[in-house]
């Protein structure tokens, strides 16, 4: 970051809760630059710095509602990164949609302290497979991409995370256990990073937290793509109605960090 500033770009894009201190850092040396950051936000706001946050128990949830829809063992597995808030919301939001729509489903769960181990992923997600999971939720970078990518060629069906990951992980269909893949908790990372850049651009730029969330389309599953033909219809309408219910407010997710992730009844329609 410091170099980037001293070289005079004037819009810089930081990526990560890792990076919160040192893109504060920096933007209050450099004033005249603006910064965005993604998975981070500043309570009170800095003036030139946008947060741009997202409603990762929102789209937990939807992954939630199609593990939950989708299980036959009635056991949904979770293998999470390092325990971080954005982490945190996704697991709990995953186990609150699995509740939702199948409330004597069990959730098994991990948080791995790497982003960057797929092998760890790998093995937990197949010891998530051995206590009977058969739907696998990976949230944590490479290490979940691990997870997901090890459970599906074992035979599990899986949902990626933050992207499309069967066009990364899956390498476009290309790569084994894609035909596994029923979509991916999504975070349109892609539309808040070009928003902040068009808004610096524009000359509309200010400093303070932008939620992306699903009123505001910033959430959602990504395509079913092979696993398309496998879901049944009835499935697919449930969770188009959950979408729904999110995005004008009548569904509510219930999370919250610090506290349990809420029961059935909790996570119901208002």
């Amino acid at each position: 970051i410091e170099q980037l500033a001293s070289e005079g770009y004037n819009v810089i894009i930081t990526v990560g809760y890792m990076l919160g201190d040192a893109t504060k850092a920096m933007a209050e040396k450099y004033p005249d630059a603006k910064f965005a950051i993604v998975d981070f936000s500043y309570d009170p706001p800095v003036a030139n710095i946008q947060g741009l946050v997202f409603s990762e128990d929102q789209s937990g949830f939807l992954a939630g509602s199609l593990a939950g829809l989708m299980t036959k063992s009635k056991v949904a597995g979770f293998v999470g990164g390092m325990e971080i808030p954005a982490v945190i919301k996704f697991r709990k939001g995953y186990e609150a949609g699995v509740a939702y729509v199948c409330p004597d489903c069990e959730v098994l769960g991990v948080y791995i302290d790497s982003f960057t181990d797929p092998a760890r992923g790998k093995t937990a997600a197949l010891s998530q497979m051995d206590e009977g999971a058969d739907v696998i939720f990976g949230a944590g970078g490479p290490t979940g991409s691990g997870g997901i990518q090890g459970a599906a060629q074992a035979g599990a069906w899986v949902i990626g995370v933050d992207q499309d990951e069967y066009l990364t992980t899956f390498k476009n269909g290309a790569a084994a256990g894609a035909d596994k893949l029923l979509s991916s908790a999504m975070k349109r990372v892609d539309n808040s990073v070009y928003g902040a850049i068009k808004s610096a651009v524009d000359g509309t730029f200010e400093g303070g937290t932008v939620l992306f969330e699903a009123a505001n389309d910033g959430v959602g599953l990504a395509d079913f793509h092979e696993a398309d033909s496998a879901i049944p219809a009835d499935v697919k309408t449930r969770l188009q109605e959950i979408a729904a219910g999110l995005k004008d407010g009548s569904i509510k997710t219930g999370v919250t960090l610090g506290e349990p992730a809420p029961a059935a009844e909790d996570a119901v329609a208002s």
